[in-house]
């Protein structure tokens, strides 16, 4: 009999749908379900004890209603604190996000990476391991920003955001020590890739911009390979962590990345 368990993606809110179209493409025939955790967003201004606290207790209750065959914690605060924590808690394969500092270092010229993020993920010292082990001969300058989290939701719902406010995340990279110099960005918070033709629109040069998503998919196609799939993928459902309403614009975001069910924890 085909295996229906589906694929659990987890997010503090949109950002993790940047994975899930790299996940369709990969794996079109995918049961999906799309976890945001609003109830806890968001992430990025929360201490690290208040994370390792909230995300393996709330994947183990996910994993007991929706029985699926992967987890993948699609945000880079939620890995780089809780990604062992989890591990531990779940008898099933673990799938985490983190900086695409390696590509990132692989394709600079000018041997200077930017790395966007949230406060809570750039501080990290897992960014130091990446940085030592895969950029040791660059400059690797890190800025957090919870604006750039916030902008990607209102996007995605549909309100209008301005340029100027691109502009000030930007700024805070650019304008740090040896900030002239950069010329490719890690995208370390999935919500970023969502609004990276924004930042490139407002860019005072060409940058080139990174992210994790596409390496995402393809673990998570060589840890299911050889699986049984549905002959046909059912409607995936977007799941809610607390009661939330969501405006036309987001319900016609989820609909057209395959999430046309909406559902509440």
């Amino acid at each position: 009999m085909p295996d229906a368990r589906p694929l659990l993606l987890f997010d503090s809110g949109v950002g993790g749908l940047s994975v899930l179209a790299e996940v369709r493409q990969r794996l079109p025939q995918a049961s999906i379900v799309y976890v945001a955790d609003n109830g806890g967003f968001p992430y990025g201004t929360k201490s690290e004890a208040e994370i390792a606290a909230r995300v393996p207790a709330l994947l183990g209750r996910l994993v007991e209603r929706y029985r699926p065959r992967l987890v993948t914690i699609a945000c880079n605060t939620a890995s780089t604190i809780a990604l062992a924590a989890v591990r531990a808690a779940l008898d099933l394969p673990i799938v985490g996000t983190v900086p695409a500092i390696k590509p990132a270092a692989e394709r600079s010229v000018t041997r200077a990476i930017g790395v966007l993020g949230t406060d809570a993920t750039v501080r990290q010292p897992y960014v130091d391991d990446l940085s030592a082990r895969f950029a040791s001969d660059c400059l690797v300058v890190r800025h957090g920003s919870a604006a750039l989290v916030e902008l990607a939701e209102a996007r995605l719902r549909g309100q209008p955001t301005p340029d100027r406010a691109y502009s000030d995340v930007l700024d805070g990279l650019l304008g740090q020590p040896g900030g002239e110099r950069i010329d490719t960005v890690v995208l370390a918070c999935t919500h970023f890739p969502l609004v990276a033709d924004r930042l490139a629109a407002v860019s005072p040069r060409p940058l080139a911009f990174v992210d994790g998503a596409a390496g995402i998919a393809r673990r998570i196609a060589y840890l299911t390979e050889g699986q049984d799939w549905p002959a046909e993928s059912p409607p995936g459902r977007a799941v809610f962590t607390a009661p939330f309403d969501p405006p036309p614009a987001l319900r016609d975001a989820l609909a057209a990345r395959g999430l046309p069910q909406i559902e509440w924890l």
